[in-house]
């Protein structure tokens, strides 16, 4: 299912001009996601390809991102990918709170492409490993975006925002439910 992700009212004229998620849960302990990226990508500042590799701090350049967890739990898991294939991925026990590194996940899968007017970030969740997710049940996501444009101005968006700065950590923001199949 396709989702378009918002730009935050506070954010800076982008060279993005539209960012849609297509995410699809096509079995239990899957989750794969594809952002697509459409605007002046020229003008977007996409790192440079290196080793695959788990890195803190994607967040601070363009980064995409996907955050899960259930409907009934205030614990979740933060996704970072970024188009270099660098990954992160944490937990935390509730909002901001509780977070460590989920070592559960050894390697993520990133595919990247760019054409003259769209950018695409590919990858697949294999989530079987992390006990905070019940396979059964339904999950709910926050799918966010980091972009930063040649000139250093970041630009913030998700399915939703909630009032104040760009927090993609707020409840607000995981506005999408996705069940299995």
């Amino acid at each position: 299912m396709r989702q378009l992700l918002i730009r935050h009212p506070d954010s800076h004229v982008s060279a993005a001009s539209q960012i849609e998620v297509d995410v699809i849960r096509p079995h239990v302990e899957r989750l794969e996601l594809s952002y697509v990226v459409t605007g002046d990508t020229e003008k977007i500042r996409i790192p440079p390809l290196t080793r695959a590799m788990r890195t803190d701090e994607l967040w601070r350049h363009t980064c995409f991102e996907a955050f899960v967890g259930t409907p009934a739990d205030p614990a979740y898991y933060e996704f970072n990918f970024a188009p270099s294939t660098q990954w992160a991925v944490y937990r935390f026990t509730n909002y901001r709170n509780g977070m460590r590194a989920a070592d559960e996940i050894s390697e993520l899968p990133i595919e990247v492409r760019a054409s003259d007017d769209s950018f695409t970030l590919r990858t697949s969740l294999e989530l079987k490993g992390l006990s905070g997710l019940p396979r059964l049940s339904a999950w709910r996501l926050g799918l966010s975006a980091v972009i930063e444009d040649t000139s250093g101005r970041m630009s913030y968006w998700a399915l939703a925002h909630p009032p104040g700065k760009p927090d993609f950590h707020h409840a607000a923001c995981f506005a999408h439910e996705i069940a299995v199949g």
